[in-house]
């Protein structure tokens, strides 16, 4: 296992803010036994935490055009049909993943194909679970057109802690299945729209894993 590249900012200021306290702790009460040793357990349990939250699991992934992959690791908390309103405007299939700070918060594209529509969103930071998230909420929106012709929408959703939403593709893009498509940090959501119909292979509770458990197949 490695640590994703998005965590290498994060961990040099877990690392300094650990050297800081424990300097000031020796400094100031050398002599208290308790606080020193105390100091030290939660540094060694912020720096564990972090190096978790930003690990990068090798995977192996093996794309299949009739699927649709999980686009990110967590907890399936929505599957219902909807309006979608900012690209299709019609009605959707959609099936959410909820990513708590325990989870691998890569994100990876369900689909292959081209992206034919993308956008970003500036916006609050309500809970991930919060119905209001999807629209309120800082997020992006990304339209997959796969080579049978359906497409797939798929939204990254900050949630309360998260506060950076990182993508690496763009309009015109040839995307692979399951290659990275972005990384949400800490506690998060990605909505999945999918054409009515599609069969959907999850169900509400379901822990997935992304880029492996197959979410869906189209009708």
């Amino acid at each position: 296992m490695t640590i994703h590249r998005e965590g290498y900012t994060s961990i040099a200021i877990t690392l300094l803010v650990i050297f800081v306290s424990n300097a000031l702790v020796h400094y100031f009460i050398p002599d208290s036994t308790f606080v020193v040793w105390f100091v030290y357990l939660l540094s060694l349990l912020l720096f564990v935490a972090i190096l978790q939250f930003f690990r990068n699991p090798k995977r192996h992934i093996i794309p299949n055009e009739n699927t649709i992959l999980c686009p990110a690791d967590g907890k399936v908390v929505v599957i219902e049909e909807t309006e979608e309103t900012e690209y299709f405007k019609d009605r959707r299939l959609q099936v959410s993943i909820f990513m708590s700070p325990v989870n691998v918060h890569i994100n990876r594209n369900p689909v292959s194909g081209v992206v034919r529509f993308f956008r970003y969103h500036p916006g609050k930071y309500l809970v991930a679970w919060h119905p209001k998230s999807s629209t309120l909420n800082e997020r992006t929106s990304i339209a997959i057109q796969t080579a049978q012709g359906p497409e797939v929408l798929f939204r990254q959703i900050a949630g309360a802690m998260a506060r950076r939403i990182v993508w690496y593709v763009k309009e015109g893009d040839s995307v692979t299945q399951g290659q990275e498509f972005g990384f949400i940090k800490f506690g998060s959501r990605v909505d999945v729209f999918l054409p009515i119909g599609t069969k959907v292979n999850v169900k509400i509770g379901d822990h997935v894993t992304g880029g492996l458990t197959t979410l869906g197949q189209f009708g």
